[in-house]
This record gives structure tokens, C-alpha cells and sequence, in this order.
């Protein structure tokens, strides 16, 4: 449906503001304002949500970034920071009479340090375009998220991503040292750096994950690694999801931590071998990815031990990758699993929940039958290792009621996952999509007190607004969006 047009008092202070981005950054294609143009960057991947934004700016160096916050802090604009708008939870999605303040034309490699073992890029750059640069002289960059070939290393820092090998390198904090950060007033500070530790508060830490409400990061220093010897990963497959959770918890308690521990349940399975053929069996409820690495002796040892666990757990299909072309078959399968469920499904909603592994069988029992009582299925995929869970709830957005009783489902799981001791989001963030389940998880006096530090940096409250934290007086569906 159309937007109602807006007012001519609207219409000329959009004039203004667009004129005013123009001189801040002059080139050609760094402002977008025409409508058909702006569309693009009306929602992210939660797509079932959109709104235009008054104009699209798109510096290409970080003090025009500076430029555009200095004027924006100074007008009270809304500024909604964007990478490669690939996030799940609403939280790129801008404002109406606010700006997108887009970084990826800042995708310049800066600095390779192998001594130190350290890279600088800009925050447009993609998470994979970090290994690409490294990967000649052996190293790599280890937060692998499954949008990793499109999604911004700036973006990652927003939401403190993860991905598939965080179980055993960590997510986005623990392979960052430093940024650089254009503040809401239009200044430019430099956090952290090369080496592995800085004094005073760990403002670091803070901004990870502070999902763009407390400063526009423009550069960002990662830790890279070193590759392994070889890794090899295996297809385990079990008769019921609560087996495959059983046994994720036994592999954990044993000590082993394998480089990545994944899990699909039959849904997912068969949506995946349809599209990508990796040669998943067909016949089980849920499958599980064990991947190890080291020297040839270990990944044996390992993959032994593994295996062992697996049967006690009364695993009904075992297969250790033989060559390169059948890990990388394995592994194509799951990076392509979001995609996939879209062939089986018109939509769907993916949330993040993390829990304790030791409550994977029960979760996965109660999400089992808190699908079934909303009439919807539920594909499964996630980051088993580190209890970090993707249900995928399946839903025909032309079928009215249908988005409502998706939301309503995944509100329930996501209070599931608190309820057994986990959390709402584990590298999704909050954004617009669980910001109204804030107060499930936080008492009142502690979400005032990070709204007293959102304070602390943008007292005007115009970074990426109406995020993360609850509305105090709309009408809101279940997972927090404005009605």
C-alpha cells in the first residue's frame, strides 16, 4: 500500500535535509532520495516489516560520517545506521523521518599485520572478504555467520555476531580489539587497537553488540588466527530431536569442544538435500554436524571419541567426511539451510534464543509442542555447541492472522529460553523484534539503567530509535512491533 503523501511543511524540511547531506558529501550516488531508490532500504532480512526513510546517505570516508552525525545531531535528525542489511530483528530498519546512514562504500582493507596477528578494515567490509585477504599466509578470520558472504564486519560488531565455529573461537567480542567510533556529536575516537588489552573502562566491550545505539563504528581491528592443520567434520543422525540434544550435551560435558556443533532436524534436512544435494540421510529426525580439528592423530582421536557418544545416544547414522569435496558438501548444506527453508515456505520467522546446553532436550520438546499448538511447523537449525537455537517458524504472510500467530508462536519460545535459563538473543540482536519481551527478561531498574547509559551517549536519543528497548506507549503486537 502507498504512503499517504506528506505535508508541504514535510516535504520542504526533507528539501532541506537532503540539500544539506549533499554539500556534506558531495560526490555523486553518496544521497539517495527518490522513492523508487530509497525502497531498498525500507526493511532487512525481517522482511515482514518496512518503512521508507526520508533520505539515504552514503558517506565514503569516516569523517564525512563524522560530517553527517554533527548535522544530524545538531537538527535532532534520526540517524539508523546500516551495513549490509542483513539482520533478522528489525535492527537496521529505519524511521520515517529519520535518515539510513549506510556504510558500505567504507570497504577498504587497511591494514594486514601477520606479526601481530591483527587486521583494520572498514566497517563495510564482509566477514568473508577478512579470511579472503588473510587466508594466502595461512590465517583466518573466525566469526563465520551464515550471511557471512554479504553481511558487514561493522554489522557483526552491531550485533556481536557468531556463527558456526564460535563454539570453540567465540563470537564477534572475543576476536575484536579495537575500533573506531564516529560519536553522536560528530566525534572521532579511537577504541582499543592492536594490542590485546586497553586501559580503563571496557568501552569495547560495551559498544559490541550495542546494536548502533551508541556510536557509528567505522573501522574495526580483528584478531586473526592462525589455520588449523586440517579439520574434519561428521554427520551424525538420530530417531527423535531430544536424542540429537542429549547427545550435544554429552559431547560438551565430556570436554571435547569441537570446532562447530550444528544441528537440523527433519524439516530442515529435507529442504536442504532437496536444494543442495550434500547427501544428508533422509531417514532421521535431526542430524547433527561435528566438526574437529588438528593433526591427523587428533581429528581421529576426536572423531573416535565423538562417535563413541554418539552411539550411547543410540545414533542410527554415522559418516566421517572422506575427502575435502564431501566436508565441503556438508558444509554447503548448512550455510545454505535459511535459503532452503524458503523453498518449503513462503515465510518465516527466525529467532536466537540461547539456553544452557544441558536444557536442549526439553527445549526441544516444548518448541515441538508450541508449534503444534499454534498449527505451524518449525524447522530447526542452530548452533547446537552453544545452546545458541534458530527455529524457523513456518508462515503464509497472504494468509490473514497468519504473521500474528508467527509472532505469537515466537514470542512463547523465546520466553521458553528464558524461562530455562537462557536469553532472548545470542547474536540476532533486539532490535524492533523482541524489544517488547525486554521486560520478560529485565526487571524494570535494570533496563533503566541501560537506558541511563543509551543516555550517556545520545542524550537526544536519535541512534537507530525505537530499538532494543520497550515501547512505552504504542500498541504492540507480540514480538514488540508497533501496531
Amino acid at each position: 500500500m502507498r504512503m499517504p503523501e506528506p505535508n508541504a511543511a514535510v516535504m520542504a524540511r526533507r528539501a532541506l535535509i537532503v540539500a544539506d547531506l549533499k554539500r556534506l558529501c558531495p560526490a555523486a550516488e553518496c544521497v539517495i532520495e527518490a522513492e523508487d531508490e530509497i525502497r531498498a532500504y525500507e526493511t532487512d532480512g525481517l522482511s515482514a516489516y518496512r518503512q521508507i526513510p526520508l533520505a539515504v546517505v552514503l558517506p565514503r570516508t569516516t569523517e564525512e560520517v563524522a560530517a553527517v552525525m554533527r548535522y544530524c545531531h545538531q537538527e535532532r535528525i534520526p540517524v539508523t545506521a546500516r551495513g549490509a542489511g542483513t539482520s533478522l530483528a528489525g535492527g537496521a530498519m529505519p524511521t520515517a523521518d529519520g535518515v539510513v546512514l549506510g556504510l558500505m562504500k567504507l570497504n577498504a582493507i587497511l591494514d594486514l599485520d601477520f606479526a601481530n596477528r591483527t587486521a583494520t578494515v572498514e566497517a563495510g567490509v564482509t566477514n568473508i572478504a577478512i579470511t579472503q585477504a588473510v587466508e594466502h599466509e595461512g590465517f583466518f578470520y573466525a566469526p563465520d555467520p551464515s550471511s557471512q558472504l554479504a553481511c558487514s564486519i561493522g554489522g557483526n560488531v552491531a550485533n556481536n555476531s557468531g556463527g558456526a565455529h564460535c563454539l570453540k573461537y567465540g563470537v564477534t567480542t572475543n576476536n575484536l580489539l579495537g575500533v573506531k567510533l564516529v560519536t553522536v556529536e560528530g566525534d572521532i575516537v579511537e577504541i582499543g587497537g592492536k594490542h590485546l588489552d586497553a586501559a580503563g573502562y571496557d568501552l569495547l566491550g560495551l559498544l559490541c553488540g550495542s546494536e548502533g545505539q551508541l556510536g557509528v563504528v567505522t573501522e574495526v581491528t580483528v584478531r586473526i588466527l592462525k589455520a588449523p592443520e586440517g579439520a574434519r567434520p561428521m554427520l551424525l543422525g538420530f530417531k527423535s530431536n531430544r536424542q540429537a540434544g542429549a547427545c550435544v550435551d554429552a559431547i560438551i560435558a565430556s570436554g571435547i569442544i569441537p570446532v562447530a556443533l550444528e544441528f537440523m532436524d527433519k524439516p530442515a534436512i529435507h529442504a536442504v538435500e532437496a536444494f543442495v544435494h550434500a547427501g544428508y540421510p533422509l531417514d532421521v529426525e535431526a542430524v547433527l554436524i561435528a566438526e574437529v580439528e588438528g593433526n591427523d592423530t587428533e581429528i581421529d582421536d576426536l572423531l573416535a571419541r565423538i562417535t563413541k557418544i554418539a552411539k550411547a545416544h543410540d545414533a542410527s547414522y554415522l559418516r566421517v567426511a572422506s575427502n575435502a569435496a564431501e566436508a565441503a558438501a556438508i558444509w554447503k548444506g548448512r550455510k545454505s539451510a535459511f535459503g532452503a527453508v524458503g523453498r518449503i515456505s513462503p515465510d518465516y520467522i527466525c529467532i536466537d534464543g540461547t539456553i544452557p546446553t544441558s536444557a536442549l532436550p526439553e527445549t526441544l520438546d516444548r518448541i515441538g509442542q508450541i508449534s503444534r499448538s499454534y498449527g505451524l511447523e518449525v524447522a530447526n537449525i542452530f548452533h547446537a555447541g552453544d545452546g545458541n537455537l534458530h527455529p524457523l517458524i513456518l508462515y503464509n504472510a497472504n494468509a490473514p492472522g497468519e504473521l500474528e500467530k508467527a509472532e505469537q508462536c515466537s514470542a512463547e519460545i523465546l520466553k521458553l529460553c528464558v524461562d530455562v535459563g537462557g536469553c532472548l538473543s545470542g547474536e540476532h540482536g533486539v532490535g524492533i523484534e523482541k524489544r517488547d519481551l525486554m521486560d520478560y527478561q529485565f526487571e524494570a531498574h535494570e533496563l533503566a539503567l541501560q537506558k541511563r547509559i543509551k543516555a550517556a551517549f545520545d542524550p537526544h536519543d536519535i541512534l537507530n530509535v525505537g530499538k532494543v528497548f520497550p515501547l512505552e506507549d504504542a500498541t504492540t503486537t507480540a514480538l514488540g512491533r508497533a501496531a
